[in-house]
This record gives structure tokens, C-alpha cells and sequence, in this order.
């Protein structure tokens, strides 16, 4: 199959090369992509729009590492249907021993990342021993030959019973009409149906489906299809979203997981920022953490790094702006990535939302017929009768590092200074006002934002309003820190996980990890530390006395009339 002349010279595929042929149930187009890893990203780029797969051993070599690197990425691009054939059998006396072996061996690595083989097939492909019928050399296979294992494999099914992804690719101004085009990735779309836009959360009605030299325009249309459409109200949208049912519709997020094959010659380092290819939707990503890097020959893992070339890893990503994003076990189709350094390809990967919450609902606002009350009384007032600024001391740390010893001593200290001050603490809150929620991602992110809104309340009426919470997402401080505009101080309480593991106060550690706690931060559950905090206070390595008076500093610095007065005058 070999098309250039320095692969036939070199006996190594570089490039992918299409074959077309049919056999009497089907015709196939057999998709000939280069192993050697060197040219990795052309074997993806084949594979990537490939159903089904035949990985090629040799008998002689064995399974090698190329062999099961080659078996992670088809687990990577979702290529489930599988066969295995192991080549050059003539090399070893076409030994049923040597075929059982490698068989048995292949097997068990694909089947322990998902990747069942449905045959494992002897062949010499020089000879044609299996390929299209069974051989007389291997009397001790009973199995199909090649043609035969690719008849029994399943034909790729549209998955138009999933849920509605149509990315826009662009938006045509034609005559008074502006028409919506782009590809059906998944589900169905009518005439009449109500669409969602995200990132942007726009809304409206499908009024047509646009076609030409037809004799009437169409009224559906499904996965694989590409579309043209007009809506019943001109909003304004653009290349990149993602439309989808309302009752369906893809998470929004600033921050996701991803196992991602790398493929850079610089290697993949934390810190580093890419540019993020999510359907027609591109963005600057910042790779967050390394958490995990992969051994595709062992599958053992290994805490982060630096991931070289071919490697793999699980990483985090992080966006400055919201994405919609799908999990790639749910929606396989929207559920994948590219990585960009400048105009090169140097990483795929698919994603995952374990530990993150959709962002939706917090973007969302139900209720439309609102007015907003102005109050007779401004932060100037309330400032000059109280003698200093109502403001919000947000405490954010893992748990154990000391938020609420801190919180209350302070809160004590400044009332016996005068000021007008209230602790909101995370297991009081949810006695009451948040009783009703979990510790799941989503639960997490909704406990933060109503404490947000009313600790913002609080900053509003005038009162120095201290949390202590975990809140373990900076997504979530920053939707704090919006519902207090500069008002939010957020404050760092530094303590690591092992000095937080031995304080334990609460025993929650010990129970986490017998398992008897699900999701909990800093074990089976992310803590994203600040940024940029507006102020860190390292409770492992100072007193409490010292922590105290460090934030009592900085409350007379930030809050104080007199402070200010003097800052304002100097």
C-alpha cells in the first residue's frame, strides 16, 4: 500500500494512503496509516476518521511499546471495533505456540484499556495465508480469515439518538436572510425547534432549513449532515458556538480535564498556554497541572511532569473565557480536542468533567421580569457611621488549614476594635441556608455562589463579612468576587495536604481515605489554589498570634476610614 518511493525504499510508511475495495456483503476503504513514531500525527490523522481498526504484530518482534502505543491511541479516538493480526507468521513456522502467546498477550493489554479485539488473526501477508480465505497452514486456527472478521464487523451507525450538536461553522448574509451553516454532529434538527447557543446562552426558533435546487426546502435533517438554517429572531450569532436542544445542552466551563496524547517536539510543561481547537470553536487554553503521566507500555501511572514527545497524560486546561464542552464517554463526537503552538499540531486529547461542575446554571438568570430597588443610603454612609468600609475577607483553603480558628479569632478581635463584623463558616451555613445541598461539583458550586451573594449582602450593608470555605474552585471565587465588585479580598490560608492530614481536626482525612467519603478536596476531589490572592497567610509555618495579626494588619490597612483617609492624602 505503500505510494511514495521512500517508503518502499526505507520499507517504512510515512503517510496515509486510501485503498477502495468491496467484498460481496460491502464496500471498504482500507485507511494505510504509518506506525513508526516518527509519524505519529499522520497515523492519528488517519485513524481519527476511521470505524474499525486492524493493528498489525509481527510474530518475529512480538508485542512491542509502538504496538501498544498504537492500541492506546485507537482507545483515545473511540475505535472500538477491533482486529488484531499477527503478520509474518512464515518467521516462526507459523507455530500455533507463538500465535497463542502474542494473542493472549495483545488481548490482555487492549482489554485493560477498553479495546476488546473481536479476532486475533495468524497471517503472511506476502503469501496471502488468511487473507482472503482460511490457509492450510494453520490448521490449528479455526478463526475467520481478514475479508471474513471485516464482514462480521458492524457498519457505523449515525448517532442521531443522541443529543443535538450542530457547531456553526459560519453565518451567510443572503438577501434579508442571515443563514446559520454547519455540520450535524450528533441527534436531529426540525423546523420549529427551540435552540440553545452556547457559550453564549442565546435562545431561539428554527423557522427553516435552507437548501437549493430543490423542489421544497426540507423540514429535518440529521447527524452527518451538513445544514443551513434561519431562526424566527435575528440574534447575534457567530462561528464557534455550539447549538444544541435547551433540555440537552453541552456544560459551560472555564476548566476541564483531558487525557491527551502529546505530540510537540517542546514537551508539555505546566504553565504553558496553547491554543485550544474545540469544534469550530478556538481559544487560549493554560495547562493548569499535569496530574498524571501514562505509561502506554505498562498503563502504570506516574504524579506529573514534564510530558515528552508520544507521550501521554492526564492534564487539567484552563480558558479565560467559557467553553461548551462535552464528556467524552457520553458524546465521543464533541467530546475531543487539538492542541496549537502557533500553527502546529502538538497534542489531541478528549475530555473530562470528573470534579468540575457545569457552569450553566450560574449563568443562567430565570427569572426576566425584574427591577432593581436602589437604597436611600450609599457605602459612604454606611461607612462613615460604622468608622470603616463593609467589605468581604474571603477564606479559601484546603481543609484543616486553619480558616475557621482564624476566621473567629479575627472576628472577636475586630468587634473588640469596633468594627462591625460577622463570620459566615462552612458547616454553619450548611445547617440552615444550604441544607440542602451535597458535596458534589455541582453542589459545591452552588453552596459558594449563594455564600457569595450574601456575603455580598453583608459587604452592601456596611459589615465586614469573613468565610471560611473551602471553596475549592476559582471559577466559583470569581463569581464571589463578581457579586462583591471591589469589595472581594481574597485570602489565601496556605497550609499543605500532609500538614493538613496530620491536623485532622474533624477526622475527615482518615475517612477519605478508607473511602468513606466521596469526593473529598484535596483527596478524590481538586483544590485550585489562587492566582493572585489579595493576601496569603501561611498557617504552616506561623502561630496563630502571627496569622491573626497579620490579617488584623490588613483589615486596619484596607478597611479603616483613617487608613484610607491617610493613604488618599499621602
Amino acid at each position: 500500500l505503500d505510494a511514495f518511493q521512500a517508503e518502499r525504499d526505507q520499507a517504512v510508511t510515512i503517510d496515509t494512503t486510501q485503498i477502495w475495495f468491496r467484498t460481496p456483503r460491502r464496500e471498504y476503504v482500507i485507511i494505510d496509516a504509518p506506525g513508526h513514531r516518527e509519524f505519529l500525527k499522520n497515523m492519528i490523522s488517519g485513524a481519527s476518521s476511521a470505524d474499525a481498526a486492524i493493528l498489525v504484530i509481527d510474530a518475529a518482534e512480538g508485542v512491542r511499546e509502538q504496538s501498544r502505543r498504537h492500541g492506546y491511541l485507537l482507545h483515545l479516538l473511540g475505535i472500538r471495533q477491533v482486529a488484531v493480526v499477527v503478520n509474518k507468521m512464515d518467521l516462526v513456522g507459523f507455530s500455533a505456540a507463538r500465535f497463542a502467546e502474542l494473542s493472549r498477550e495483545i488481548t490482555e493489554y487492549l482489554s485493560g484499556i477498553g479495546v476488546v479485539p473481536a479476532f486475533v488473526v495468524p497471517i503472511c501477508g506476502r503469501d496471502g495465508d488468511n487473507i482472503a480465505a482460511r490457509s492450510d497452514r494453520t490448521p490449528w486456527y479455526d478463526g475467520p480469515a481478514v475479508l471474513e472478521a471485516l464482514d462480521r464487523f458492524q457498519p457505523h451507525l449515525l448517532p442521531v439518538d443522541q443529543p443535538l450538536r450542530l457547531p456553526i461553522q459560519d453565518v451567510y448574509k443572503f438577501d434579508e436572510r442571515r443563514i446559520l451553516v454547519g455540520r450535524i454532529e450528533s441527534g436531529a434538527l426540525r423546523v420549529g425547534d427551540t435552540l440553545l447557543f452556547s457559550p453564549s446562552n442565546k435562545t431561539a426558533r428554527v423557522r427553516s432549513l435552507e437548501a437549493w435546487a430543490v423542489d421544497a426546502p426540507p423540514v429535518a435533517a440529521r447527524a452527518g449532515e451538513c445544514v443551513g438554517f434561519t431562526l424566527d429572531e435575528q440574534i447575534f450569532v457567530e462561528r464557534g458556538e455550539m447549538a444544541s436542544h435547551e433540555d440537552l445542552a453541552p456544560q459551560l466551563t472555564t476548566v476541564f480535564r483531558g487525557t491527551v496524547f502529546w505530540l510537540g517536539r517542546a514537551p508539555l510543561v505546566e504553565g504553558q498556554c496553547y491554543r485550544l481547537k474545540l469544534g469550530t470553536r478556538e481559544g487560549q487554553v493554560t495547562v493548569q497541572t499535569v496530574d498524571r503521566i501514562i505509561d502506554t507500555d505498562t498503563l502504570a501511572g506516574r504524579e506529573g511532569g514534564t510530558v515528552e514527545r508520544n507521550g501521554v497524560a492526564e492534564i487539567t486546561l484552563r480558558s479565560r473565557e467559557i467553553l461548551a464542552v462535552d464528556e467524552y464517554r457520553t458524546l465521543p463526537r464533541t467530546g475531543r480536542f487539538v492542541l496549537l503552538d502557533g500553527f502546529e499540531t502538538v497534542g489531541g486529547g478528549v475530555i473530562s468533567m470528573e470534579g468540575y461542575p457545569d457552569q450553566r446554571p450560574f449563568l443562567t438568570v430565570k427569572s426576566r421580569n425584574l427591577t432593581q430597588v436602589e437604597h436611600r443610603l450609599d457605602a459612604t454612609a454606611r461607612a462613615m457611621r460604622n468608622g470603616h468600609k463593609g467589605g468581604v475577607l474571603w477564606f479559601t483553603g484546603l481543609s484543616g488549614a486553619g480558616k475557621s480558628t482564624l476566621a473567629m479569632e479575627l472576628e472577636q478581635r475586630l468587634f473588640q476594635k469596633g468594627y462591625q463584623v460577622y463570620v459566615l463558616d462552612g458547616d454553619n451555613v450548611r445547617r440552615g441556608l444550604n441544607a440542602n445541598l451535597g458535596f458534589s461539583p455541582e453542589d459545591r458550586a452552588e453552596n459558594i455562589r449563594r455564600v457569595g451573594e450574601v456575603a455580598a449582602l453583608f459587604a452592601d450593608a456596611g459589615i465586614i463579612c469573613l468565610t471560611a470555605f473551602i471553596s475549592p474552585y476559582r471559577a466559583d471565587r470569581e463569581r464571589a468576587r463578581a457579586a462583591a465588585p471591589g469589595a472581594f479580598h481574597e485570602v489565601y490560608i496556605k497550609a499543605g495536604l500532609e500538614t493538613c492530614e496530620q491536623r485532622d481536626p474533624k477526622g475527615l482525612y482518615k475517612k477519605a481515605r478508607r473511602g468513606e467519603i466521596a469526593e473529598f478536596t484535596g483527596i478524590s476531589a481538586p483544590y485550585e489554589p489562587p492566582v493572585s490572592p489579595e493576601l496569603v497567610i501561611d498557617t504552616e509555618n506561623a502561630t496563630i498570634e502571627e496569622c491573626v495579626q497579620q490579617a488584623l494588619d490588613y483589615v486596619e490597612r484596607c478597611f479603616a476610614i483613617k487608613a484610607a483617609a491617610g493613604a488618599e492624602g499621602s
